[in-house]
């Protein structure tokens, strides 16, 4: 392939759009709630199959298709805190037993979509049409330029709400001090079923931007659960502009190596840009894994 800055620039954004929407997801579940949600993969193939549904059965139009994985994402999110977090949270060893339920949940999940919809790939329309742009003299098609805007505009208005909503701010304490936040009254239920939702819905929509590439499978969220977890981790697992930092570093490194060395090599440059950060930064690019909960 040959080196283009200016593609270089585009996928690198593309894709950082993508792995942002989930490691933010899983850095917001950590922080919060003190939990590594395995099912996370899981949620992203149930919202991709929750898009194509509604493509097929309501609308094809974008509005529809994203609105669907969205909510199709929330819904398993809720499901998610309802089976591995509620029941479990108040019991001993909790982050190890909730991460055992949701890896539990995921590989049951799986082989339940796998059963229902069968192995065959399926496809969502494309929601951005088919046309090419040109913006400052690059090229770009049109679903990078929908998932370049579309995510940025999602996560701008999901940190507006959480600095101004009253559950937003409620959320925003159970990440800075979940004890603390006990003590003034802050849910704990209400408050995770939140999350749940709001992470749920962030998966959704990255996986409705991303089927715009690749196809819905049942197994279409575990290499996005693995991208989600490197870009968190290199962030700092619980920092949100940590994981936004680390989501271009990844999305970057990604983009480079597939230019220069191919495709196969991708995973092995992400792995050791993590180890690097991390030798260097054991906290992470900003974040809080030094600060385990007990």
């Amino acid at each position: 392939m040959t080196f283009d800055p200016a593609y270089i620039i585009l996928t690198t954004a593309s894709l950082a759009s993508i792995y942002g929407l989930l490691a933010i997801g899983i850095s917001i579940i950590w922080s919060s709630l003190g939990m590594i949600n395995m099912a996370h993969g899981f949620t992203f193939a149930f919202a991709g199959y929750g898009a194509w549904i509604a493509a097929h059965t309501l609308s094809a139009s974008a509005p529809a298709v994203l609105l669907a994985g969205i909510a199709a994402g929330a819904l398993s999110g809720l499901a998610i805190a309802g089976v591995a977090f509620i029941p479990l949270y108040d019991k001993p060893n909790f982050p190890l037993r909730s991460l055992i339920a949701t890896l539990g949940i995921s590989l049951l999940g799986a082989q339940a979509l796998l059963y229902v919809f069968g192995p065959r790939v399926k496809a969502l329309p494309r929601i951005f049409g088919y046309g090419r742009f040109h913006l400052f003299g690059i090229a770009i098609t049109a679903d990078k330029l929908g998932t370049i805007i579309c995510a940025p505009v999602v996560l701008l208005a999901v940190l507006i709400w959480a600095r101004t909503s009253r559950r937003g701010l409620q959320i925003r304490a159970m990440m800075q001090n979940p004890e603390g936040a006990a003590l003034v009254g802050v849910g704990l239920r209400s408050t995770a079923l939140a999350v749940m939702a709001l992470t749920g819905g962030l998966a959704g929509l990255a996986a409705v931007l991303l089927s715009q590439t690749y196809y819905v499978s049942p197994y279409s969220g575990l290499t996005p659960l693995l991208k989600g977890m490197i870009v968190a981790l290199a962030g700092g697992l619980g920092s949100i502009p940590g994981a936004l930092i680390a989501a271009v570093c990844i999305g970057f490194v990604e983009t480079l190596t597939a230019v220069t060395l191919g495709g196969k090599f991708v995973l092995i440059t992400q792995f050791l840009f993590i180890i690097v950060v991390l030798l260097i930064r054991p906290r992470g690019i900003a974040g809080m894994l030094e600060q385990t909960r007990e």
